[in-house]
This record gives C-alpha cells, structure tokens and sequence, in this order.
C-alpha cells in the first residue's frame, strides 16, 4: 500500500511538473518578451488629446486643455512627420486650398508690370526769370495751369534803374554823332536787360522816359509754377514763372531694385492710364536712375510720350507692361507670388509631399528677381514639388493650432505656450474661422460685439482711406470715432479701443501709420470671427512697409492704394486673401 500511494505522489508529481513545463513556462517565456516590448514600446510611445492634437506627451494622462483623457498618439497621426499637418477635405474646401506642380520657367518672354506717374518733361521747363530789379506792379498771369504763348505779357515792373538807363539813353542819343561808342554801349545796357530794338527806337523818338515796364514771356506752354506776387521786389535773375511745354511729357515709374537687372534701355513699354481708359501710349525706356532710394528700396524708370493733344496730366498715375526676356530675368525655377508668405526675414511656401493625400508642410525659401507673377528660386524648392497658391494662409493658421512649425513660429511651440481657441480646434471650424491676413486665428466674437465691430470697420476703412490721401486730420477723426463706438464693446474687443486713441494721439502722418499696423493685425484677426460682414473685404499686403517686413491691411476695394506710404508708392502691395 505504502508502495503504491509512493507511486501515485510521484506521478502527480510528475504530471504537475510537465504541465509546468507545457502551460507555464511557454507561456511565462511570452510574458517576459511581451513584458520587455510592451516596456519599450512605452518609452516610444506619445500621448496626446482629440480636440487639441498639438498636446503631446510621453505617458498617459488629462489633456491641461479641456481635461479629456489622452489618447495613444499613433492612432490618429497616420504616419504624420512632426512638421506635417493635414486637413480634411471638408476643411480643405473651405479654405479653397488650391496647389501647382512646379517647373523650369521657359525661355520665352514674360511681361512686366510697372506702375508710375505723368511727369512734366523738365527738358522743356523755362524758367522766366527778371532781367533788372524792381518792383511787381501787377500780374497779368493769376493762376497756374493757365497756357501762355510766346511774347505774351506776364507781369508789369516798376525798375528805377531802368529809368536811369534812358535817362542816360536820351543824353548819348544827342551826342551819337560825336560820341558814337557811347551812345552804342548805352544801347547794348538796354538790350540786355531784354528791351527790344522797336523800343528802344519809340523811347528816343518820344524823348520821354518810361517808369513801368512789361515782362513777356520767352516761350510757349503751361504756367506750372508763380513765383511772385503783386507788390513784390525782386533781384536781377531771380525767378518769377516757370513755363512747361506740355507737347511732351515724361511718365515715371518706381522699380524695385530686385527688377532692375530685367530692365534695360531701349525696352518698349505699353503705356496706359486709368482717366483714359482704352488709350494705349508706347514708348522706350529713356533713363534708369543709377541711384536707388534709400527708403522706398526702387530706382526711377524714365520714357517720354507725345502729348500733343494734350490728354496726359502731370500727376497722372498710369502703369506699363513690358516684356521680358527669360535670360533677362534669369533662368531657373518660379514660384507664384501667392504662393509665398513673407515675415520680413523669412519666405515661406506649403508644399504637399504627397500630392494624393492633404497632408502638407512648411518649407523656407530662398527667393531671387521678382519676375512677372512669381519669384526666382534660389534654394528651397525643386521641379516637380507641389506647391500651395490658394489658401495659404489658412494652412498656416492650422500649423499655428497644432504646435507646428509656422509663418510666425518657426519652431515647433512648446506644449506649455499653448492656447484654447475654442471651437477652432477642429479642422473644419479653423478653416472657416481663421485670420486670413496675418496667419493668427481669429476668435469667434459674440454677436453683441459682432455689431459693434461692423460700426468700428466703418470708421476703420475711413481711417484708412485718410492714411492712403496722408490726411492726419482726417485720421485723427476716423480714430476718435472708432474709439468712441468701443465704449460699449465687450471683452471680445478689449484692446481695440486702445489700439485707436494711440493712433489717434500720433500728432502726425507717419506717426499714425507706423500704428496703424498692429492695429490693422488685430482688425483682420478679429474680422475673420465676425459672421456677417459688410461686404466683401481683401486682405491686402504692402512688403515694404514697417521698415521691409511688411504689414497687412484691410480694404473694401480690390485694387491697390497703400496706406503706409500713400502718393509714394500708391500701389505698392498685392492682395492676400479675401473676407
């Protein structure tokens, strides 16, 4: 019996000992290995939130947004680089994100587009200068702009030199016989303070001396300048009208010194000008001013143009198109202008990696000549990469939402400098909400302060038209208006005000432009939460401004009119985006 049980213990034994083996040891085995990967796929793994992407953390936890749990990070990236986002094609509708495949530019001719003004030819500009002191009796021109012709009288003069010239011209007329070299050199006094031998002739016939004298004018044109009024007593040589020839003109244009190497005298320029519209005017490029304005950063491009009838104005604004040769240009690689974003430092474009899937990233460029519609590449781009021209700015916005690299952040940000922006962090809802000037994304505003801010876009566009005419009491006005309607407003306009008593107190133009930057920033933030807008707005974008960084403003007017440096370079600037 003792032998028995001996042998049936050490079969359980046994039996025990190989289930061991067959279940739990393999199965041990597996959970060592699966312990060890599923350890280092922890340490791989990130963390982040469903309604705010741009949290990313390395372990499991609340997002510091909106408290919802995070989730593993791999299942929604979709094999997304850090500095890739992507949209939904609802989101990608919305904005109307359009793109291009990039090539070699051909060889063949582009054209140029210049802008300009009707300038008065100063080759044939007369200066009338007076020839004797004296006195301004009376002014037989009253007004500039009024047309003279050749040996019409301009003004009367009271000269006493004059008066003793023929004083002196009666004596020597008794004595010519015998003192003939005196009578001669007082002759000549007289003739080159301008007296015509005819008159000379009626004053030794009368014998009596004349106190008032006539100034006739030398040639024929347009009075453009008076230089003296009645009762004034003027110097030898001093000047007293200037008399322009209007026959001809000259037009001149401002070019940017990245455009000067694609310009050359001789070109042939298609000249128009908006007051008359259909008249086209060709002429040949003249002059390109070897100095370059320090301020503006463009150069004068001169032609002159037959005005013979007289339609063309001085001041007029007109604008030309030339061609340019694909060597004159440069060859190489272009990018539409739409498609760059400019930070004053920095030139950026979004490409699509993957033109099947909307997924895109950011990318620096190296720009060269702007050429007709795009840029030269320089570095950054390569033929065949897809680039974005529509839409660009509300990509930005998104990278901006996501923490990723962007227009205004050029590394990625940092988890704890995030943001809420409410309802925005979906894709669709940035699409449809996002600044479409500055790349910052506008709040959604209350409707209570959606009213005040139609009120305020009013008095805003008046304020910008007076900066466009360089208007400062106009300005003054327009700001104290706007500043006035945001008594009321709520905090979704908190600063706005401020913003507008500050360009108010600026005591002159500049002053107030240099303000109306930012200002013009946070209009064209806030406008892109306002639903209902007054119309169709455009952003616009001057990249000259703010000392070459470039800045943005708002206008209900698709063309061009720069209230940064108004009459200076009027048309400076393109649009960005519309509202």
């Amino acid at each position: 019996m003792k032998k028995s049980s001996l042998w049936i213990g050490l079969a359980l034994a046994a039996g025990l000992l190989l289930g061991y083996f067959i279940f739990s040891g393999p199965g041990d085995a597996m959970n060592a290995t699966g312990e060890h990967n599923h350890t280092q796929a922890d340490a791989d793994q990130m963390w982040t939130c469903s309604m705010h992407p741009q949290i990313l953390q390395p372990e499991p936890g609340s997002c510091p947004i909106c408290g919802m749990d995070l989730i593993p990070a791999d299942s929604g990236a979709d094999g997304l680089a850090p500095g890739q986002l992507r949209l939904t094609e609802n989101a990608l509708a919305l904005a109307d994100v359009q793109t291009i495949r990039l090539g070699d530019t051909e060889s063949g001719n582009r054209v140029m587009t210049l802008s300009g003004t009707i300038e008065a030819n100063e080759k044939k500009i007369a200066t009338q200068s007076a020839y004797f002191d004296g006195r301004i009796e009376t002014l037989s021109i009253n007004y500039e702009g009024e047309p003279v012709r050749k040996g019409q009288r301009l003004a009367t003069l009271y000269a006493p030199d004059l008066v003793a010239a023929q004083q002196e011209l009666l004596t020597a007329a008794r004595l010519k016989e015998t003192q003939p070299q005196l009578y001669q050199a007082v002759r000549k006094k007289l003739e080159l303070w301008k007296l015509s031998g005819e008159r000379i002739r009626q004053i030794e016939e009368s014998g009596e001396v004349q106190e008032y004298f006539p100034v006739f004018s030398d040639v024929s044109g347009t009075v453009s300048q008076i230089d003296v009024a009645a009762g004034d007593y003027v110097r030898k040589g001093e000047p007293l009208f200037r008399i322009a020839d209007l026959g001809t003109v000259w037009v001149e244009f401002d070019a940017y010194e990245n455009q000067l190497a694609a310009l050359k005298t001789g070109q042939e320029l298609t000249i128009r000008a908006g007051a008359l519209e259909g008249r086209e005017f060709r002429a040949p490029i003249q002059f390109i001013s070897p100095i370059l304005n320090s301020t503006t950063r463009t150069a004068v491009v001169r032609a002159t143009i037959d005005n013979s009838g007289g339609e063309l104005k001085p001041g007029m604004f007109v604008r030309a198109e030339l061609e340019v040769s694909g060597e004159a240009a440069g060859e190489g690689l272009v990018v539409p202008q739409s498609a760059v974003l400019w930070t004053g430092e920095r030139s950026i474009v979004y490409v699509k990696p993957d033109a099947s899937r909307p997924v895109f990233e950011m990318r620096e460029v190296h720009l060269g000549t702007a050429l007709p519609g795009g840029y030269r590449v320089l570095d950054g781009l390569q033929p065949g990469e897809v680039v974005v021209v529509n839409g660009t700015f509300t990509l930005d916005a998104a990278a901006q939402l996501q923490g990723k690299k962007s227009m205004m952040n050029p590394e990625s940000e940092p988890m704890g400098k995030m943001h809420d922006h409410g309802d925005m962090g979906s894709e669709d809802g940035m699409a449809a909400n996002v600044s479409s000037g500055t790349g910052q994304p506008g709040p959604k505003l209350p409707q209570a302060d959606q009213a005040v801010f139609r009120e305020v876009l009013s008095a805003y566009l008046e304020l910008k038209d007076a900066l466009v005419a360089s208007d400062n009491d106009n300005a003054a006005r327009a700001a104290a208006h706007a500043a006035g309607l945001l008594k009321s407003a709520g905090e979704g306009l908190s600063g706005l005000r401020g913003d507008f008593r500050e360009l108010g107190a600026a005591t002159d133009v500049d002053g107030k432009r240099e303000r109306f930057i930012g200002l013009s920033e946070r209009m064209v933030a806030l406008a892109s939460g306002v639903s209902d807008l007054p119309g169709t707005l455009f952003v616009q974008y001057c990249p000259m401004a703010d000392e070459n960084r470039g800045a943005y403003w708002l206008s209900k007017q698709e063309s061009i009119r720069n209230p940064y440096f108004g009459d200076a370079m009027l048309t400076c600037g393109e649009v960005r985006d519309t509202l």
